[in-house]
């Protein structure tokens, strides 16, 4: 895709969990030819036979332009974008073994929403690097869009972030439906810190719903969970604006607020007592990406002296195993202070 402003009319999505099989059906509901890669066999057999992905959409008929394979090299051949849909600490693993496959100068669009851990990097700046690729020719997708609403075709919104205008564009009018509304974005570092942090603090919200909390808890987490984010933001470069967006409150709200959202659940899970592991078995072995972003989201504060006490408080819990009802004393015992200091 040499010409950013061209249209993008086939797409490879590599990852087939509920976030990518939706994205895909986005893409090909907006007219685009789309391969999906699935790690298993079975999966990609079900999307191609049945159009169906029932371990991670039940009940929704996928279109039929939507095809899938487990050959990632047949999943790449020919497309002129490549969709990233696997989670964030896994994201280095599988892009190095794709690395040699990748088509030349198309967009790479991350659907990760995560800081990895040890490197503390972001997702476009780890997509960057083991691609080998200019930090513009990443396309960020990150807003209030818990999978299962959007596959069931309720009105939804994201924004597409790139430094690149002309290629978030170009992305843009491939994922435009009647039920799916993108915008563009020129600010990645905030639009992915959003995404990042708004697990963690789902984590806390559930967290409290658990233990009995009730509104006004979950609103004060939320709202001050908007302020933490906003901080560690300011002291990385972002634009403040993107945290009263989609990618900010509104990813925020939707997360914290949904029983859709794995990070609220697993939040209400440790409030009712449960340990880490005991709360990832009842999820059916999966750990929200909140339990792991905690740790590198609290890491990269620390490097430029934000402060992040519910980051770190779900860290202590998740991390540490302390009591979710300490750490709740503890941040109400906090320092009385100005509201925006």
């Amino acid at each position: 895709m040499a010409d950013t402003g061209q249209d993008v009319q086939r797409l490879a999505v590599l990852g087939s969990g509920s976030w990518g099989t939706t994205f895909a059906k986005v893409l090909a509901d907006a007219g685009r030819e789309v391969t999906m890669w699935a790690r298993r066999e079975e999966v990609a057999r079900e999307i191609r036979e049945r159009r169906s992905n029932e371990g991670y959409l039940p009940g929704v008929r996928l279109p039929e332009l939507l095809t899938a394979t487990a050959d990632p090299a047949r999943a790449l051949a020919g497309a002129e974008a490549v969709v990233l849909a696997v989670p964030s600490q896994r994201l280095r693993a599988n892009l190095t073994g794709w690395r040699g496959l990748l088509p030349g100068n198309v967009p790479l669009i991350s659907l990760a929403k995560g800081v990895e851990l040890g490197t503390r990097k972001r997702m476009s700046e780890v997509i960057a690097e083991v691609a080998g690729i200019p930090p513009e020719q990443v396309v960020v997708v990150s807003g209030p869009n818990l999978a299962r609403e959007i596959a069931q075709e309720q009105p939804a919104a994201a924004v597409l972030a790139c430094t690149d205008h002309d290629r978030a564009v170009a992305v843009q009018r491939a994922c435009s439906t009647a039920y799916f509304r993108p915008y563009t974005n020129t600010d990645v570092i905030g639009c992915e810190l959003g995404g990042a942090c708004k697990n963690v603090i789902a984590l806390s919200c559930g967290m409290a719903a658990g233990m009995g909390f009730g509104t006004n808890t979950v609103a004060t987490l939320i709202t001050r969970g908007l302020a933490e984010m906003a901080r560690l933001g300011a002291k990385l470069g972002a634009d403040q604006l993107t945290f009263a967006g989609l990618a900010g409150v509104g990813d925020l709200v939707a997360t914290c607020s949904s029983p859709l959202s794995r990070n609220r659940t697993f939040g209400e899970r440790l409030g009712r007592g449960e340990t880490v592991e005991q709360a990832q078995r009842a999820g059916g072995g999966q750990v929200a990406e909140g339990v792991m972003s905690c740790s590198s989201i609290r890491e990269l504060a620390a490097t430029v002296g934000a402060d992040v006490p519910i980051t770190d408080a779900m860290y202590r819990v998740c991390h540490e195993g302390m009591d979710p009802a300490h750490v709740g004393a503890e941040l109400l015992g906090r320092k009385r202070k100005h509201e925006w200091s």
